[in-house]
């Protein structure tokens, strides 16, 4: 009896030595480390000790007939794990990218003689981390006189190193996949990797451009696209103006200030100018009062030729006037003396002129 559980003990240990289960885990989260023992002997908790340790021989838990045992744990992993008795998996928790490696877990049998190993299994856990979506930058915006753009994009947190990263070029009839240089740095604590590449695009004027970053990471992961950065066709420059033209147009307000002033002062002196009515009124008083000042006013010597011109014209029309209302006053002083003397026709005069 006892030979047949040797030989039991001894084909399970052989079996979970040879098979290794493969495990992932992501960055921060939790890893599953199980432990396949079937227990078909039925033994009690307080017959087995369990635990798991890693390939540097660090424990990650104990559980000693039945209860957990934390001082042979190694301080790197207090804290940090969870049993699932209903199906033996150890949960690793806040895994980061030093967790990767192999585990294994070990099972013994304590009894009168000491412990004896019934149980073995290896786990071998990878850790995974996603990059961030690819995000494209503009190194220096297009000059109008350049044909070219230049990019770069990058992406970062990732695990392990992605297998490449390219731009991708599409216009409405052709798609164009660039392959860069990817320049990799990893942080010497959390050991994610940051990637980025670079490139100066030829660029047609004429087109619309549409352009990718592609990141394709392991084939465990999902390639990761980042947003389109839209390049739209050059504006054609409007006609340059005619600088002969340009100089009439901002020399008119002023010629047009300048005519108007030349207006506005001919006008003014206009106005200054005495109109003939009030000049030769002006000069009917004068005559009528004293002729003498008739004469100042024609021997006067003008201080300007067109002033004298007008004085001239204004005497000679009140000279007329004068002599007009001389005549039309003597008309009437005859009119008067006749009324006076009472010299009218006798009206047999009439009769007698009609006899002949």
């Amino acid at each position: 009896m006892e030979l047949s559980n040797i030989l039991l003990v001894m084909a399970s240990l052989l079996s979970g030595a040879t098979s290794i289960k493969k495990r992932q885990a992501y960055f921060s989260g939790t890893g599953e480390l199980p432990c396949h023992f079937t227990n078909s002997q039925n033994l009690s908790l307080d017959e087995l000790v369990l635990f798991w340790q890693n390939q540097h021989n660090m424990v990650l838990y104990e559980l000693f007939r039945g209860r957990e045992n934390p001082q042979n744990v190694h301080f790197t992993y207090k804290g940090r794990t969870s049993l699932d008795r209903d199906n033996w998996t150890l949960r690793l928790h806040n895994i980061q990218i030093k967790d990767k490696g192999l585990y294994q877990c070990f099972v013994h049998h304590k009894g009168p003689k000491g412990l004896i190993p019934i149980y073995q299994m290896s786990i071998d856990l990878s850790v995974l981390a996603n990059f961030s979506q690819p995000e494209i930058m503009p190194i220096s915006n297009r000059t109008e006189n350049s044909d070219s753009v230049n990019l770069t994009c990058s992406s970062s947190q990732g695990y392990p190193a992605p297998k490449k990263m390219s731009f991708v070029l599409k216009t409405k009839n052709s798609t164009t996949e660039y392959d860069v240089f990817m320049n990799i740095f990893q942080n010497n604590i959390t050991e994610l990797y940051s990637v980025s590449i670079s490139l100066s695009f030829p660029v047609s004027p004429e087109t619309n451009v549409s352009i990718f970053c592609v990141l394709q990471p392991q084939s465990t992961q999902t390639q990761l696209l980042s947003q389109p950065f839209n390049i739209d066709p050059k504006i054609p420059k409007p006609p340059q103006p005619d600088p002969g033209h340009g100089l009439l147009i901002t020399a008119l307000p002023a010629l047009l200030l300048i005519f108007c002033g030349m207006m506005l002062c001919i006008k003014k002196k206009k106005k200054k100018q005495p109109g003939p009515s009030h000049e030769c009124e002006a000069i009917k008083v004068e005559s009528e009062e004293n002729e003498q000042s008739k004469g100042r006013v024609e021997n006067r010597v003008p201080e300007r030729s067109d002033e004298a011109q007008c004085v001239n014209n204004t005497s000679k029309t009140a000279s007329d006037m004068v002599a007009v209302m001389r005549s039309k006053e003597t008309s009437s002083s005859f009119r008067d003396q006749k009324h006076q003397h009472g010299t009218h026709e006798p009206l047999g005069a009439h009769n007698h002129s009609h006899h002949f």
